[in-house]
């Protein structure tokens, strides 16, 4: 089957988020900030999911934008592991379409992670530009998943989320532990030329 018989939409997180739990490297939306949705079908089968949001860190804008609002972090891409060779630069490149229709969104940030044996090809090859590399960081291991090591500062309405409360519990009794990762290569795509 050609990938240009698949079907693109936008649509809410929850209709993605388990297929991301299951087929993402990651595992995990758990704190993830989303813009905009997709999915991916074949018929009615969802082979692929997409999440753009605001970039991770504070400020990290300043870096690729005037404003905010004039840049986006593609925060998760997956495809079932027997989609057809292109599916996923097809379905970033369509999705970059519908931002540059639908938003005024002028920058696209993306980071391909040597820690899970990424280099960035289907940026590549979706036409993404290399620009350098991340600091080295950390990553907190509990229970077999890497989480970011801002998730035990993760709060809502000014308190701890139960989660961070809870990683936090597990480094302090030894269940959970930091381990230090190299820094993750940046991608950007200039939706608008300026």
């Amino acid at each position: 089957m050609s990938v240009k018989e698949y079907t693109i939409e936008q649509c809410q997180r929850n209709e993605i988020k388990e297929f991301i739990e299951k087929w993402h490297y990651s595992k995990s939306i758990n704190g993830l900030m989303s813009s905009y949705c997709f999915k991916l079908l074949d018929g009615d089968k969802l082979i692929g999911a997409m999440i753009y949001g605001k970039l991770a860190m504070a400020n990290a804008y300043k870096k690729y934008g005037d404003t905010q609002e004039d840049v986006i972090e593609l925060r998760r891409l997956c495809c079932i592991d027997d989609a057809p060779k292109n599916t996923e630069s097809y379905f970033i490149g369509r999705t970059l379409r519908w931002l540059k229709q639908n938003t005024k969104i002028k920058t696209v940030v993306s980071y391909a992670d040597p820690e899970y044996g990424h280099s960035g090809i289907i940026y590549k090859a979706s036409n993404f530009k290399l620009i350098g590399k991340t600091a080295k960081g950390r990553v907190i291991m509990f229970d077999g998943k890497k989480y970011h090591d801002k998730a035990i500062r993760t709060c809502y309405n000014g308190k701890l989320k139960p989660f961070a409360l809870k990683l936090k519990q597990e480094l302090e009794n030894g269940n959970a532990y930091y381990k230090k990762t190299v820094g993750k290569n940046i991608y950007i795509y200039k939706l608008a030329n300026n």
